[in-house]
């Protein structure tokens, strides 16, 4: 067995987070963010790669951030099945996108979910399957005693009908999530499927104080595939919505593609 496996199992048996950056066997041993950086490791591995990462059974990952170009952008387009050229002028617009995004506060390191979302929007390809109406949290504490508790009611568009629901929870995250979740679940069942792995906020401009933006962070699952999602807003509930919307959504986009290539292989079957 190579020895990512093997680190990853001493891991979990020891119940310890795996730290990213570990040599050799972290998830970014091998990963490369800078233009130039990527523009050469595409060209020829050995310029910035002491070892192939499948000895290890580790593999390269091209991140995406303001350090990035064009070779980023169509490398990730390429592992989401989209062809792209660097003569491309979409390239150009997307990579400005994402830069003007990254200095709002925006990081798709640890959230490519939200960076494949993006791509396919602005390349005019995404089915955003849903669409916001409107939401409204309220956070009630009734005395010294008693714990607070949180209320969401959620109004989202589906195609041409509306849904209109709300829920508690222990905090607005969580009303927000399950509110979220029961429109959705009337027209996409499978997202009962999703689990709210990790949720992390980062200040941003701390300087501002209260007024700071809030990054959010969101790691989701379905038990098969893990994903993560970004929001930044100077409203923290929004940032929240943002992440949470997105996480759904990208499990909605795999679900509905996975039917697309069954219809098209049985159709193909048919026809030969």
């Amino acid at each position: 067995m190579p020895l990512h496996p093997i680190s990853i199992s001493i891991s979990e048996l020891s119940n310890q987070p795996h730290p990213p950056n570990l040599p050799y066997v972290g998830e970014r041993a091998f990963a490369h963010k800078a233009g130039v950086h990527v523009s050469a490791i595409l060209k020829n591995p050995k310029t910035y790669e002491h070892i192939d990462p499948t000895l290890v059974g580790n593999k390269r990952q091209i991140t995406i951030s303001e350090l990035s170009g064009k070779s980023n952008i169509i490398n990730k387009a390429k592992e989401f099945g989209i062809p792209l050229s660097k003569n491309d002028k979409k390239v150009s617009v997307i990579l400005e996108k994402i830069k003007n995004l990254e200095f709002y506060g925006y990081q798709f390191e640890g959230a490519e979910a939200s960076f494949e979302l993006l791509l396919k929007n602005e390349l005019g390809i995404l089915n955003k399957f849903f669409e916001l109406e409107g939401f409204r949290v309220i956070t009630e504490k009734r005395n010294e005693n008693e714990e607070s508790y949180s209320e969401a009611t959620v109004k989202i568009k589906v195609k041409d009908e509306l849904e209109h629901t709300a829920a508690e929870g222990k905090g607005p995250v969580e009303a927000l999530d399950k509110a979220l979740r029961k429109a959705l679940e009337k027209f996409f069942p499978y997202i009962k499927d999703v689990k709210l792995k990790d949720f992390k906020v980062r200040i941003l401009n701390e300087h501002l104080g209260v007024k700071a933006y809030p990054r959010v962070l969101i790691t989701s699952s379905d038990g098969k595939e893990t994903w993560g999602t970004v929001g930044v807003s100077p409203n923290i509930i929004e940032a929240s919505w943002i992440a949470l919307a997105d996480a759904f959504r990208y499990k909605i986009l795999k679900e509905e593609s996975k039917k697309e290539n069954n219809k098209k292989e049985i159709n193909n079957f048919k026809r030969g």
